[in-house]
């Protein structure tokens, strides 16, 4: 895992589990992605990171941004 923030992971079986970047220690464990994703996102806003969501065979599908965006959009 690399990168500040929250990665969304499967561990074991039909398990999800929520880790600090870099952690091999688990924060949060949970019986379905999307309760890990929910608790996820609020950890990483809380701590305005990002948010990693990885698919059941490890690789990221989709990531979210909380923190100051150093480019922000013109308009």
């Amino acid at each position: 895992m690399s990168r500040k923030g929250q990665h969304v992971v499967r561990t074991g079986n039909k398990q999800w589990s929520v880790r600090k970047a870099g952690s091999s220690k688990v924060t949060s464990r949970f019986s379905t992605q999307e309760e890990a994703i929910a608790k996820g996102r609020e950890i990483a806003k809380n701590q305005k990171t990002e948010l990693y969501i990885h698919g059941a065979d490890g690789r990221i599908r989709e990531r979210s941004s909380y923190g100051s965006n150093p480019f922000p959009p013109k308009g």
